[in-house]
């Protein structure tokens, strides 16, 4: 009877975390839990009206408050820059959006609920708070807006009156005349418009600091919980302190999860930085809950709208697009490039030559918006995906045969898309048949028809998808062996949870024969690994791992030199196993550590790789949904979940599912529960877990995955990148899903996410009363 090898280590293998030890016995260490001696603690005073002019009382009884060190409005701010917008894309006519000022602290005019008034240090958090409370503020309230397309309208209330516009920007990609001609002589015409509600980030660890001043050195240090430390110090050092970058450092200890959002830099990290040189002690800042929900950049919040022009046979000949993205009240770091991310990827997984995108960007008096767990990609697979089941039914195909006839097939990889994007690898229609038969496409209208013997509504959707991730670059990974035996990689991008450490450890341990109790990973400090591109766009993997392994493989033949010097023998007649350097088919060896110990270039133990990359991979795939709905409720229940993935390669299984699982609980978090609300003043509603619903294991089916992997060529080891994958193909299948329901249900498809019971029951009594 044949059996299936499993290795225990290298690419493929099922290895255990590393790093859950720690975490599971609470040695995990993370920003709240590290107290420098002398420590004092930062609090921001922030608005409590989302625009407003505001002028500020007296400061002296704050000043003098019992235990506080600090008061600083905008007037005691000098030398610091303002929060800077890096990811500007040209507009339509060629030119640059304008960029408003993001002050530190607000000085005459506040934009949204949390913008932040007057910075306090003191002994204690609560101290601080008292202290910030003694600050009269007052507003004088100006007219607001919040809605993403009502802003664009005649007479709606300004963000910025100097700019005389709410739009930020307008992006175009394709060919308009050509788009516009093949509408004219369409056959068929299928039309969607939908909205990506928004979303807040909630990361089990919310952002955090500690910041510090060596006067003797002039120098300062952070700790934060980032997604990766260079980026941070560079736009601290370059934009906001305006020093030499050497004069900072970073580290950034175990992190709890940061899907974007901790790629950036807010006020806080500048502010305690400062205060800290200005006391000559350490200062702290942990951001509440509720803050998190009032200051942390949100995900998603588009208005789009997308329609084909097919032939007869519903096939594709053209797509135009209309993306309304809201920016909130001002640019965040990132925050125009992640619609234009969407504009890129617009015509997902389908052979569409003609298409033309617009973009606009919609200011509001709302927290800003920019990278979330996706960025970008799941916005443009949801639109096109929602428009793909309207486009079947109008056509009359089934979703399947609509999207058959559709696909980019593989023959014709790799492919250019209108949008410029190099599509590597992919074969779209068989992921579809598998998960198809993996979730008894065949056999659903039985189901249907017994759920609706018991007064349910069922429906089956599917979504398929392609994304851009692991783009262009490199990462430098460098491999150290130690006297003791222990391998050292060091390595910058960063950890948040998705196990990194383990990930590299095992190829590690598999080129130089080692296990993982004798290797350690390195990140987060810029003074010990002194570049890195930082955790972002499922790169780490794809486009660390090729470095780690060219990094070991050089080390392993430098270790084999160094010992067939002592063993008088060729390197070529060494084999590196079980922590030794041995001579094949004998029992002469060395350790490791012996090794490290003779050898006389240390140099020889060091090892480096860094493995560029021309072209972003393109992870693809399908999901199936199969929900059922209690009318009388408007209850949704997810009753089975399909998932087949093409990752290219699959570097650890284990990991693998738990980064699709957690991915595919978020989408699912916005399709059916997750809704940012504000009101009409711009005040948020949605302001605590009190109103804003996450998902729970209790909500979540058990998710049949597999991956059907075609290797990437762009990829030197094959790997397309996984991290975001989850979040993007599951929205589409959930809402296909609950819209197929409510259309064999009650003849209605007209639902947006979040379809809560509310709004299903909603859409269910106004289709009965139709």
């Amino acid at each position: 009877m044949n059996q299936m090898f499993t290795p225990k280590f290298g690419i493929g293998a099922p290895v255990r975390r590393k790093e859950d030890q720690a975490f599971v016995t609470g040695a995990g260490q993370y920003v709240a839990d590290i107290a420098p001696d002398e420590a004092v603690h930062a609090y921001v005073l922030r608005s409590a009206v989302a625009h407003a002019k505001i002028s500020l009382g007296s400061l002296e009884d704050a000043r003098a408050a019992a235990g506080v060190h600090l008061v600083w409005t905008a007037d005691d701010l000098t030398g610091l820059g303002n929060l800077p917008t890096t990811g500007m894309m040209p507009q339509v006519d060629g030119t640059m959006p304008k960029v408003p000022p993001r002050p530190l602290l607000c000085s005459d005019v506040v934009r949204h609920v949390g913008d932040p008034i007057a910075f306090v240090v003191a002994d204690s958090v609560d101290a601080a708070k008292s202290a910030a409370e003694l600050i009269e503020v007052d507003y004088d309230p100006l007219d607001a807006v919040v809605d993403t397309e009502a802003a664009l309208e005649d007479g709606a209330a300004l963000v910025w009156p100097e700019f005389g516009t709410n739009k930020a920007f307008e992006f175009g990609l394709g060919d308009e005349a050509a788009t516009d001609a093949a509408f004219e002589s369409a056959d068929i015409v299928s039309t969607i418009k939908i909205i990506n509600n928004r979303l807040v980030c909630n990361y089990l660890e919310t952002r955090g600091c500690v910041a510090e001043y060596d006067a003797g050195e002039d120098r300062y240090t952070l700790t934060a919980g980032t997604q990766g430390g260079h980026g941070v110090r560079d736009i601290l050092a370059n934009h906001l302190l305006n020093i030499d970058e050497s004069k900072l450092r970073i580290i950034t200890p175990d992190v709890g999860g940061g899907f974007g959002t901790k790629n950036f830099v807010l006020q806080e990290f500048p502010l305690c930085l400062t205060a800290a040189k200005d006391l000559g002690r350490p200062v702290k800042w942990v951001c509440e809950r509720t803050e998190h929900f009032l200051i942390d950049p949100h995900g998603r919040d588009h208005v789009s709208t997308a329609s084909f022009a097919m032939d007869k046979d519903g096939r594709i000949k053209a797509m135009k697009v209309d993306f309304i993205s809201a920016m909130g009240a001002y640019l965040s770091q990132f925050g125009p490039f992640i619609p234009w991310l969407a504009v890129t990827m617009a015509t997902g997984t389908y052979a569409i030559d003609t298409m033309y995108v617009r973009c606009v960007g919609s200011y509001t008096h709302t927290v800003p918006t920019d990278a979330y767990r996706g960025a970008g990609r799941p916005e443009a697979a949801y639109l096109i995906e929602r428009l793909a089941d309207v486009a079947a039914k109008d056509a009359g195909l089934s979703p399947d045969e609509f999207r058959r006839r559709n696909f980019i097939a593989p023959d014709q990889m790799p492919h250019k898309t209108p949008a410029g994007r190099n599509y590597d690898s992919g074969e779209y229609a068989a992921h579809m048949d598998e998960a198809m038969k993996r979730a008894d496409w065949a056999g659903f209208d039985g189901r249907a028809a017994a759920s609706a013997a018991a007064g349910k509504y069922r429906g089956i959707g599917m979504a398929t998808y392609v994304e851009a991730c692991a783009f262009a670059g490199s990462e430098q990974a460098n491999v150290v062996l130690n006297e003791d035996g222990i391998v050292t990689l060091l390595i910058g991008t960063q950890s948040n949870g998705q196990g990194h450490a383990t990930a590299y450890g095992q190829v590690v341990a598999d080129v130089l024969g080692i296990d993982l109790d004798q290797y350690e990973c390195i990140q987060g400090d810029t003074d010990v690994v002194l570049q890195g591109g930082g955790t972002g766009g499922s790169r780490s993997i794809p486009i660390g791992l090729p470095s780690v392994e060219a990094a070991s493989v050089t080390l392993a033949q430098q270790i084999k030199e160094i010992a067939a010097d002592k063993l008088e023998v060729s390197a070529a007649d060494l084999e590196l196993v079980e922590g030794m350097v041995r001579v094949v088919g004998t029992d002469q060896s060395l350790t490791l550590a012996e090794v490290a110990r003779i050898a006389d270039d240390p140099d020889k133990l060091k090892a480096k790789g860094e493995v560029q990359q021309d072209e972003a991979t393109y992870p693809n795939g399908t999901h199936i949904c199969e929900v059922e709905i209690d009318p009388e409720t408007g209850t949704t229940a997810i009753e089975r979940y399909t998932i087949v993935d093409d990752f290219g390669v699959t570097v650890n299984p284990l990991l693998l599912a738990g980064q699709v699982h957690g991915g595919v609980v978020q989408g699912i978090g916005q399709a059916l529960l997750e809704s940012t609300v504000y009101d009409s003043d711009g005040q948020l509603l949605s302001g605590s877990f009190m109103d804003y619903q996450m998902p729970r294991a209790a909500d979540m089916p058990s998710f049949d995955f597999m991956t059907r992997n075609v290797p990437s060529p762009t990829n030197a080891l094959g790997i397309k990148g996984a991290g975001e994958a989850g979040s993007i193909g599951s929205s589409p299948a959930v809402m296909n899903a609950v819209a197929d329901a409510l259309d064999r249900g009650c003849g209605s498809r007209d639902i947006d996410m979040p379809a809560t019971p509310i709004r299903v029951w909603t859409a269910i009594q106004q289709a009965k009363n139709a």
